[in-house]
């Protein structure tokens, strides 16, 4: 069956309820408008499908037999992401979403890991993956910026292309979301599930055919395929690309394309508020900023500053749980569940449930000890469709019929749910679960260092952020301008490893069977009597001192989050 002719609109209204991923891309088969703008270049979305049809050609040529081929796409957010993306759904593929901020054999380890039988790079992505164990054969690493490529896409005839759709149930995307032991977990969705995603957010998001969404998040990421790009293609919406978010670049894009629809993560918001700001900021065609995980007070001046709503929401990965914020949604909290199944939290130790949270005149929550609990969606286990070839992290997650998120939070009397943080020993920075363990390592190569342990503190705005507690060697000492060289120089440093507080100690603190009693070391957090440097946003690190720590403070009161600042006795 071929492409049908770029002048006649094969489908225009939208598609039925039930319809796989791959079936939307198809029905936009002949549709002359909307689709996708980077840079100076635009393309219908008759086009992007064209496009998806030629690789989706290539891919059956590499196949040999392979069903279905798992496609790892190593790209920023430039449209042949887009391609890649309907090239596989188109062919039956599986979409392996490598984050380009992981590095050496923990990149290896996630390609390896997800059983890769392509690997997609550009040319600022190629050389991170040059000699690297991944364990997919050169022939099929395809470089979209190199000549050879061009001339392969060009060669190929679409009209040659016969589909045979994928199923709902069949496998599309492998989404990589870090657990609490440290080892990458690779979130399936398949077809079925994000073809509903983009039907269910379109209408939560008003997304319609004369949106244009601002596609900044990146798209290894669930938040921006399931947020934005799916429910754009379902609604016939065009989609403006950014290579990478920019904070000083957001406003002038939403300009200069007409952006009606951000999605966003984190402390996105926090980054674009801290521009200088101009008397015309509201003289945009934003309309709708819709996120997760920032700050009330961000949301706010982000609403106020540049004239649009801003709606936040919870999901999960996973696709068991989602909660929503409504018009009653109280100062700091997530919202309601959504859905049929019920959401409770849950004593990890006891297996009770919580009770309700209480709070004390300035709104502070004063039984956290009790109120606090994983969350657990009862019945949840039916929608979690796996982690891909991890037994280990199914087991933490599916118990019985329930899903166990990982999360922890707590609920007032109304119900509301609040997060409090995530379990085990892992981080939330901008919107990425890190493990400690691969940053101990690093850290441990330090020649001053003889013992270090990573864990998350509270971000003043939003999530965590990465600390460090150092044992140095007999005889060392501290050299700030020295630690920030080395940390510089380390290859498999992910970008967001790098650690804001730096407290440096005569001996670690360990428990009766002697192992690290790293949950003194987060009560206590900076808050301790050891010093304790600041990394600041040139780089450097600086003593953490009076001044520093009052303003540090009065951050976190500014975005109501004075509950979360540590405990600890030296305050």
């Amino acid at each position: 069956m071929s492409a049908a002719p770029a002048g006649e609109l094969a489908r225009a209204d939208a598609p039925a309820a039930g319809d796989t991923f791959a079936a939307l891309l198809w029905s936009r088969r002949g549709d002359t408008e909307g689709g996708v703008r980077f840079g100076d270049r635009s393309w219908s979305w008759a086009e992007v499908v064209e496009e998806s049809v030629r690789r989706a050609l290539l891919l059956e040529e590499l196949s040999e037999g392979e069903e279905p081929l798992h496609v790892g796409v190593f790209l920023e957010n430039v449209p042949d992401y887009v391609f890649w993306l309907g090239a596989a759904a188109l062919a039956g593929g599986v979409v392996v979403g490598v984050n380009p901020t992981r590095r050496g054999a923990d990149l290896a380890a996630d390609i390896r890991h997800t059983d890769c039988t392509v690997l997609v790079v550009e040319e600022r992505t190629a050389p991170l993956v040059a000699g690297l164990d991944h364990g997919v054969p050169a022939d099929r690493v395809i470089d979209v910026d190199g000549p050879a490529f061009a001339a392969a896409v060009a060669a190929v005839d679409p009209t040659a292309f016969d589909p045979h759709l994928p199923g709902p149930s069949d496998t599309f995307l492998l989404l990589f979301s870090s657990g609490s032991t440290g080892a990458p977990k690779a979130v399936i969705c398949s077809q079925g599930r994000l073809g509903g995603l983009a039907h269910a957010l379109a209408d939560r998001m008003r997304i319609h055919r004369r949106t244009v969404t601002y596609l900044c998040m990146p798209l290894f990421h669930g938040n921006a395929i399931m947020t934005n790009l799916a429910p754009a293609i379902r609604s016939g919406a065009t989609v403006v690309l950014a290579r990478r978010f920019s904070a000083s670049g957001f406003l002038p894009d939403v300009r200069r394309h007409g952006v009606t629809y951000w999605n966003y993560v984190g402390r996105a918001l926090a980054y674009v508020l801290a521009t200088p700001a101009a008397p015309d900021d509201a003289d945009n065609t934003l309309e709708l900023a819709y996120g997760t995980e920032a700050s009330a007070a961000d949301v706010a001046r982000f609403a106020a500053r540049f004239g649009c709503e801003v709606m936040e929401g919870y999901g999960a990965s996973e696709g068991a749980l989602r909660i929503n914020r409504t018009p009653d949604t109280p100062d700091g909290s997530l919202g309601l569940p959504v859905g049929e199944r019920p959401l409770e939290i849950v004593d990890e130790e006891t297996l009770e449930v919580c009770p309700p949270a209480r709070f004390d005149a300035a709104g502070v929550l004063v039984n956290a000890e009790e109120a606090i609990g994983q969350m657990v969606v009862r019945g949840g286990a039916a929608a979690f469709e796996g982690y891909y070839n991890n037994s280990d992290a199914m087991a933490e997650r599916v118990r019985g019929a329930d899903f166990w998120t990982g999360d922890l939070a707590y609920r007032d009397e109304r119900g509301f749910v609040y997060f409090a943080g995530r379990t085990a020993d892992w981080m939330r920075v901008d919107s990425e679960n890190i493990a400690a363990a691969p940053i101990e390592r690093v850290l441990h190569r330090h020649p001053a260092v003889s013992q270090a342990v990573v864990y998350g503190v509270p971000d003043a705005r939003t999530g965590d952020q990465v600390m460090a507690t150092l044992e140095l060697v007999p005889g060392a000492t501290f050299d700030a301008a020295g630690f920030a060289g080395f940390l510089d120089e380390q290859r498999d440093l992910g970008t967001k490893w790098r650690p804001r507080y730096v407290r440096v100690c005569t001996q670690l603190p360990v428990t009766g069977n002697g192992k690290v009693a790293r949950a003194a070391l987060r009560v206590e957090a900076w808050q301790c009597a050891d010093p304790v440097w600041v990394r600041t946003d040139d780089g450097d690190h600086v003593p953490l001192d009076g001044p520093r720590r009052r303003a540090l403070a009065e951050e976190f009161a500014a975005h109501g989050r004075r509950h979360l600042i540590p405990r600890g006795d030296h305050a």
